[in-house]
């Protein structure tokens, strides 16, 4: 397997994994895959990661502006996603290793998550990674029309923005 950066032809594979997320009904609030050209505009350059085995893509990573705010420029939101067939193998720690690096040489200093507290495993991953619990947004929106809290990770950089 190795983590390498998107590219526009993945979209298929990538769209595929994000719907089996979605279908899961607490990887995201999302209900539809957006076309690319929407993902695309809503996502940064830097840190758009596939996992890929020979033609196979196992998972994805990505990262979202949190703010348009100057101040904020140096905090995004990640975004993993693994295949159905693919999960508890390893994939997502490989994509947020290969993804805080990517942030880092992007001059990124904070990553966050928002994590629906259903998702164990998603939360265990950024609990092994680095990320800490900063707090419940409680219910912070709908989904299938049950309000649902979100558990909001961050992960602090220990080279980028220590000044």
């Amino acid at each position: 397997m190795e983590i390498r950066k998107m590219k526009n032809s993945d979209w298929p594979s990538v769209a595929e994994i994000y719907r089996q997320g979605m279908d899961t009904g607490f990887a995201t609030f999302e209900k539809v895959v957006p076309s690319f050209e929407v993902w695309d505009a809503a996502h940064l350059e830097a840190g758009r990661l596939v996992a890929a085995k020979g033609e196979t893509i196992l998972g994805w990573a990505a990262l979202s502006p949190v703010s348009s705010r100057c101040v904020y420029g140096g905090v995004a939101e990640v975004s993993v996603y693994i295949g159905q067939g693919s999960r508890g193998q390893g994939v997502g720690k490989l994509l947020i290793q290969q993804l805080i690096v990517e942030s880092e040489k992007a001059g990124l200093w904070t990553l966050q998550s928002g994590i629906f507290p259903e998702n164990k495993g998603s939360v265990e991953l950024h609990r092994k990674m680095g990320f800490r619990f900063i707090g419940k947004r409680e219910r912070v929106g709908k989904r299938d029309n049950v309000w649902k809290d979100n558990l909001l990770f961050e992960r602090r950089s220990t080279i980028i923005g220590v000044d």
